[in-house]
Formats: C-alpha cells, sequence, structure tokens
C-alpha cells in the first residue's frame, strides 16, 4: 500500500511539475510559435466557414431584402412626388395671394377710381396681335374701352366684350397709341406699340432735353386713359437728321407676358374725339 500511494504522489507531483513548466513556458512567450503552429489553421478555418456561410446567407436573404427595398423606394418617390405637388400648388397660391394683395394696395392707393378685379385666361402676343383675355365681362360691369391696369402700371384698354369675358388690347401693340407726359420734364408725347412688342414715344420737340431713367405717365389727353398711370421709364432717346421731332425707347413697368390677374377702371368713361380732329 505504501508503494502505490508513494508512487501516486510522484505522478501528481510530476503533473504539476509539468503544468507549470507549460504555464511559465506559456507565460514567458517560448509556446507562442508552437501555439501559432497549431491555432493558425484553425483560425483560416474559422474564417473560410465564416466567409462562406455570410455568402450563403446573403445569397437566401437578398431577393427578399431587395423586394422590400425595392417597394419602400416605390414608397418614398410616392411620397416625394406628392410633396412636390403641393409645394408647387402652395407657390401657385401664394403667387396668387401676393398679386391680390398688390391689385388691392393699388385699389387703395387711388381710390378715386372703382375697380373690377379680373383673372387672365388667355392670351396673343405676337407681331400682329397683342392682347390678353380676361373672365369679366358686360355683366360684371366691363364696357368697351375701359382702361387696364396692374399693380404696377398700366396694361391697355377693353378692345372687346361678351357676356363673361374681354379682350384687353395691350399699350404693346402695333395699333396702340397713348398720349403720355414725362413726369421730370412735363413734356408731353405720344406712345407707340410696335410690331416687335417694343414702346416707343414719338413727337417729341427736338429742343426738349430727355433722360434716361424718366418716368413715362399717362397725361389724360385724348380721351381714352385717365391721368398719372405710370407706364415705364426712358432708355434712350434718337434723333434723325432732318426730322421734326426725336423719339426715344421706352421700358415698360408691366411684365407684359406674365400678367395674370388685373383691374378694369369701371368708372372712367372713355370719349372717342376722333370726329373732332380735322382731317389732313
Amino acid at each position: 500500500m505504501m508503494k502505490i500511494f508513494n508512487s501516486r504522489n510522484i505522478q501528481t507531483i510530476v503533473i504539476i511539475l509539468i503544468v507549470g513548466g507549460l504555464l511559465f513556458l506559456a507565460l514567458s512567450g517560448y509556446l507562442t510559435p508552437i501555439f501559432n503552429l497549431s491555432l493558425n489553421p484553425l483560425i483560416s478555418l474559422e474564417r473560410w466557414l465564416s466567409v462562406r456561410y455570410i455568402s450563403a446567407r446573403d445569397l437566401l436573404t437578398t431577393p427578399s431584402d431587395v423586394t422590400a427595398l425595392r417597394e419602400q423606394n416605390a414608397v418614398l418617390e410616392s411620397q416625394v412626388t406628392q410633396l412636390q405637388t403641393q409645394l408647387i400648388e402652395m407657390e401657385e397660391r401664394l403667387g396668387e395671394a401676393q398679386v391680390c394683395f398688390a391689385l388691392l394696395e393699388f385699389g387703395r392707393t387711388n381710390p378715386q377710381y372703382d375697380y373690377i378685379a379680373a383673372t387672365v385666361i388667355g392670351r396673343e402676343i405676337s407681331p400682329f396681335l397683342q392682347y390678353i383675355i380676361i373672365d369679366k365681362g358686360t355683366e360684371q360691369g366691363v364696357r368697351y374701352g375701359m382702361p387696364v391696369v396692374t399693380q404696377q402700371g398700366l396694361v391697355g384698354r377693353v378692345d372687346a366684350v361678351i357676356a363673361n369675358a374681354s379682350r384687353i388690347k395691350l399699350i404693346t401693340d402695333s395699333t396702340s397709341v397713348v398720349n403720355v407726359r414725362l413726369q421730370s420734364a412735363e413734356i408731353e408725347a405720344q406712345l407707340l406699340g410696335s410690331l416687335t412688342g417694343d414702346l416707343s414715344l414719338n413727337m417729341i420737340p427736338l429742343d426738349e432735353i430727355i433722360q434716361p431713367g424718366d418716368v413715362v405717365l399717362t397725361s389724360g389727353l385724348g380721351g381714352n386713359y385717365p391721368p398719372n398711370i405710370f407706364i415705364g421709364q426712358v432708355l434712350s432717346t434718337q434723333q434723325r437728321e432732318n426730322a421734326l421731332f426725336q423719339t426715344a425707347s421706352i421700358q415698360p413697368i408691366v411684365d407684359f407676358s406674365s400678367i395674370n390677374a388685373v383691374l378694369v377702371i369701371n368708372n372712367f368713361q372713355s370719349v372717342d374725339i376722333s370726329p373732332l380732329i380735322p382731317e389732313q
């Protein structure tokens, strides 16, 4: 029995010494090369298996993910389209509100006139015709010859009218003639339209000095328009040799290509004085 006990004690001591030696060697770094040689293949195998597992998982799950992403993308695109439509509608309403406010402000600052507010429902801007069509007619009190303005200035006058619509001949029309005055020099002249839609002043005496930037207003002469409605400003002047009068190019204040709403002055009675003008 004593021999067996001693033999076991010796084995235990030997095992402890071996384990202690291995721990010492491991902690000292002497066994690191051996561990690397033994563990590197296992690590490489684990990485290889991990890559293959991820690839297989992606292969199996990607079709459903792509379908879900496409559905989400379609929903988002639909929402973006709706938001863009709402934004456009809000911008249009804001623009309409700003125009209405500006027209109202013009009416407040010119209380001597009565107005009929109208919306532009058609337009023709060509070398032969310069007019717009509004949604007010005889049923709303519009009559032939009534002046038409915006919050900026003079637009034209009613050229034709039916029950619920009217045609407005613009001052840029080639047949349009407006009697005007220059505010700074109190010079009277005639504003003419043209085939190109440009405005010019005619019948300006040669001895009158006109400067670019001079303000052009209606004079009230001729019976077609009330006085002191803003038209535009002088761009430049021209004096031709042997001409009896000088001319000037005018920049209108109104953008005729983007008029959306107007005011018809319905308490101004135009007068046709052409029968009183002697024939030449």
